[in-house]
């Protein structure tokens, strides 16, 4: 394979770094237009952000994702192949690769975003890998790209696989509470923190029960954390009462 050195001009060695760990080489000028978040393009004249390179490399993401389900798994339906897309295809997801990449240390983040944390922002890490994945598709074309989101996901397709009703807390709490026709989950919600760093709590009704508590960075999170609190009490009390005598 070309080398890094070979085809990008940089000077930069954290960024040479950086395309090793990709295992690909990018042309330095996209690369760091993937790296560019609009934080850093307002206060620099209004320069091109990484955003339409992450609209792109989010499609190439779920194409290669969901057509490497697909052909995986020939038996399962669309509602159970649409579950482990989104066990794969998810801010917190894309966010772990991110880190284990480490992209955080490459960013271009304006001040504002700097002094808050921006670098292991959540939302901002992941946004900023869809943004690589559409710059290697862009300078090296769908096939280098497709090879890149196989090294970075298959492990995270594999774990989902294995994950049955975690793979969608809440709907596989929804389901359960059907078929134990004990009502519908309702979620209580409540946050703290500034704006820049919200923490959210939620609590799961279910009935007159109120289960457990889940704890996230986003009331999403937060809900499916709750989920599988609720889902492991209620599964645990059906067992229960199927024991003998």
């Amino acid at each position: 394979m070309t080398s890094a050195a070979d085809r990008s001009d940089t000077s930069d060695p954290g960024r040479r770094a950086l395309m090793e760990r990709l295992a690909v080489s990018v042309d330095d000028a996209i690369l760091e237009r993937a790296l560019t978040h609009r934080s850093f393009a307002y206060e620099n004249g209004g320069i091109p952000t990484n955003e339409r390179l992450e609209f792109l490399g989010d499609s190439v993401l779920g194409l290669v994702v969901t057509d490497t389900l697909f052909r995986q798994h020939p038996d399962l339906p669309e509602g159970q192949l649409a579950k482990l897309r989104a066990a794969v295809v998810n801010s917190r997801a894309l966010a772990g690769v991110g880190r284990e990449l480490g992209l955080g240390a490459h960013l271009r983040l304006g001040r504002g975003e700097e002094t808050t944390g921006g670098r292991d922002k959540s939302s901002i890490v992941a946004d900023t890998v869809e943004a690589v994945i559409g710059a290697v598709y862009i300078d090296r074309g769908l096939d280098i790209a497709t090879e890149l989101v196989h090294r970075l996901f298959d492990p995270l397709i594999e774990q989902a696989a294995a994950l049955g009703a975690g793979l969608d807390w809440k709907t596989s709490l929804q389901e359960l509470c059907a078929a134990q026709a004990v009502g519908v989950p309702e979620y209580v919600i409540e946050e703290s923190g500034p704006d820049h760093q919200k923490a959210f709590v939620a609590r799961v009704r279910v009935g007159d029960d109120l289960f457990g508590a889940g704890h996230g960075a986003s009331k999403k999170e937060a809900e499916q954390h709750a989920a599988e609190a609720a889902y492991q009490s209620l599964a645990h009390r059906q067992a229960t009462s199927e024991l003998p005598g």
